[in-house]
C-alpha cells in the first residue's frame, strides 16, 4: 500500500466504491481501504430508479444491466386495509432502470468498477484510528483484519468517510452522531426458495406488506432465492423474543398475521438462517469539516421502509466528488464547497426523514403501537432544516388528524396534482429532479450547484461571479 495519498477513501461499499470511481475519473490519486474481502454479504438489495444516473456518470450502468440482476418493475404495496401498486416504467423508455440485487455480487461489481477506474483498492484493511492535525485529519493508522500484525500508516490531504454505520469519523472520533425519537426498530430477516410470484402489480416488484406490529418485505433475487423481512419495533421485538423463546419465533409468529405474505409460502422452504440488524435513526451533527466528508451511512441512516440505502449512498458519493474535485482544482474555497455539499445532503435525508414518517402515518389502524411510534413529532418536524416546498407538507400535516388526508397531501405536494396513486413512493424520483436539486443556477446553494460538463464539478452562479469568467 502507498504511504500517502491525494485522497483516501475509507470503505468499499456503493458510497464508496462511486465516490473514489467519481473521483478516480476526474484525474486524482485515490486510495480506497476496505474491512471485508469481496465478495461480501450485505443487506439493502431494492434499487430504486434514482441510482441510474449516477451509476450511468460512473459508467458502470451497463456492468449492472448485463449482470443479470432481476429487473424491478416497482413496488406493491398491501398496506392495512388498501393494496396499490407503484410502476417504474413510466420513468425511461429503454428497458429496465431498477433492479433487485444480491448485494454482494452489486458491491463487488462497483468496487472492481471503481478499481479498473485507476482507484487503488485495498482490501481485509481495518482503519483503527486517524491522525489530527488541530481539527483535520491528516492520517490513518491501519492494520489488517485477518492479520493483525500487519499495519501501517498512510497519510492523505483529504479522506472521504463512507464506513457504513460503525462510522470511522463520527462514531469513534468526532462523536457527532445522534439518535432521531423515531424509527427504533429491528429488522428480521431470512431466505426462501420456491416462493410463488406476486400475482398482481408490475414484474420484480418489491412487495411491503403491513402486519399488526411492523411489516414485511418480500424481494425477489435473480438467484431464485427471495429475501423476506420484518421490521418491528424494538421494544415489540423484545418483549415477544423474551416470551416466545427467540428469533424465528418471533419472525414466524408476525409472518402467521400477515396473510398477504404466508399466501406466497405454500410449498417454499426457509433456506438461511435469522438475520438481525437495529434501524436505529441518526444523523451526524455535521457531515464534513475540514479535511472530510462522510457518505452513505456513515453520515445517517433512515429506514428500510422505501429503499433509500443505496440512493442516499449514491448521491452523496455524487456530491462529495463533485465538491472534492472542485476544491483540489482551487474552483471554489473548502468552506464554500463543504457548506454546499453539507446543505445539500441534509435536505436529501430529512425529505426522506419527513416522507418514511408520513408513509408509517398513512397507516389507517391508528390504534396499532408500531405505527404510532413512526410519526415525528411536531417539534422534530420543527427541527428539522427543510426547503419550502417540504415546510408546507410539515405546515399541513402537524393539523391533520385524518392519516388519509396526510396521505393524499403529501401526494399533491410532491406530484403536483390532486389525483392519482395517494402514496409517497410513486413520486420518490421527484424529489431528486432538477426543480428541488442544485443542478441549476436556478436551484444553487449557497452560489454553488452541481455541473457534469466538461467533468463533475461545483460550478458558480453567474451572480456570484467565478474565477475565469461566469461557470
Amino acid at each position: 500500500m502507498r504511504g500517502s495519498t491525494q485522497i483516501l477513501v475509507i470503505g468499499g461499499g456503493p458510497a464508496g466504491s462511486t465516490a473514489a470511481g467519481l473521483l478516480a475519473k476526474q484525474g486524482f490519486e485515490v486510495t480506497l481501504l476496505e474491512r471485508d474481502r469481496f465478495p461480501r454479504y450485505h443487506i439493502g438489495e431494492s434499487i430504486l430508479p434514482s441510482c441510474r444516473p449516477i451509476l450511468e456518470l460512473l459508467g458502470v450502468w451497463d456492468k449492472v444491466e448485463a449482470h443479470g440482476f432481476q429487473p424491478k418493475g416497482g413496488a406493491y404495496f398491501f398496506w392495512g386495509p388498501e393494496e396499490w401498486e407503484v410502476k417504474f416504467d413510466n420513468l425511461g423508455d429503454d428497458g429496465t432502470n431498477a433492479w433487485q440485487v444480491i448485494r454482494s455480487e452489486f458491491d463487488e461489481l462497483l468496487l472492481r468498477h471503481a478499481e479498473s477506474l485507476g482507484v487503488e483498492v485495498v482490501e481485509d484493511i481495518t482503519v483503527k484510528e486517524l491522525e489530527f492535525d488541530g481539527e483535520r485529519p491528516v492520517a490513518a493508522q491501519w492494520a489488517g483484519t485477518k492479520d493483525p500484525s500487519t499495519s501501517g500508516r498512510i497519510a492523505f490531504d483529504y479522506v472521504i468517510d463512507a464506513s457504513g454505520r460503525g462510522g470511522v469519523m463520527a462514531a469513534r472520533h468526532v462523536k457527532n452522531r445522534q439518535y432521531h425519537e423515531i424509527f427504533r426498530n429491528v429488522a428480521a430477516w431470512s431466505y426462501w426458495k420456491n416462493v410463488k410470484p406476486l400475482d398482481r402489480g408490475p414484474e420484480g416488484a418489491i412487495a411491503v406488506c403491513s402486519a399488526p406490529d411492523g411489516w414485511f418485505w418480500v424481494i425477489p433475487l435473480h438467484d431464485g432465492t427471495t429475501s423476506i423481512g420484518l421490521v418491528t419495533g424494538r421494544d415489540i421485538f423484545n418483549e415477544k423474543r423474551n416470551r416466545l423463546g427467540g428469533i424465528q419465533e418471533v419472525y414466524d409468529q408476525v409472518l402467521a398475521e400477515c396473510p398477504a405474505v404466508t399466501k406466497l409460502l405454500g410449498g417454499a422452504e426457509q433456506v438461511s438462517g435469522m438475520k438481525v440488524e437495529q434501524d436505529y435513526s441518526y444523523t451526524a451533527e455535521n457531515f464534513g469539516r475540514p479535511g472530510y466528508l462522510m457518505c452513505g451511512d456513515a453520515a445517517c441512516f433512515l429506514d428500510p421502509l422505501l429503499s433509500t440505502g443505496v440512493h442516499l449512498a449514491t448521491y452523496s458519493a455524487m456530491l462529495a466528488s463533485a465538491s472534492l474535485g472542485s476544491v483540489i482544482r482551487g474552483e471554489v474555497e473548502e468552506d464554500e464547497a463543504w457548506n454546499f455539499f453539507n446543505t445539500v445532503y441534509r435536505h436529501a435525508y430529512e425529505r426522506l426523514l419527513v416522507l418514511v414518517s408520513v408513509f408509517y402515518e398513512s397507516y389507517r389502524g391508528k390504534e396499532h403501537h408500531f405505527y404510532n411510534a413512526q410519526k415525528l413529532t411536531s417539534s422534530q418536524r420543527e427541527n428539522l432544516n427543510l426547503q419550502d416546498a417540504f415546510d408546507r407538507i410539515i405546515t399541513g400535516i402537524a393539523d391533520m388528524e385524518d392519516a388519509q388526508d396526510v396521505y393524499a397531501s403529501v401526494h399533491a405536494h410532491l406530484n403536483g396534482a390532486e389525483s392519482g396513486d395517494p402514496n409517497p413512493l410513486a413520486n420518490l424520483n421527484k424529489v431528486h429532479e432538477q426543480k428541488q436539486a442544485p443542478m441549476s443556477e436556478q436551484n444553487a446553494v449557497g452560489g454553488l450547484y452541481l455541473s457534469f460538463r466538461p467533468h463533475l464539478h461545483l460550478a458558480r452562479t453567474q451572480a456570484t461571479g467565478a474565477e475565469g469568467g461566469p461557470a
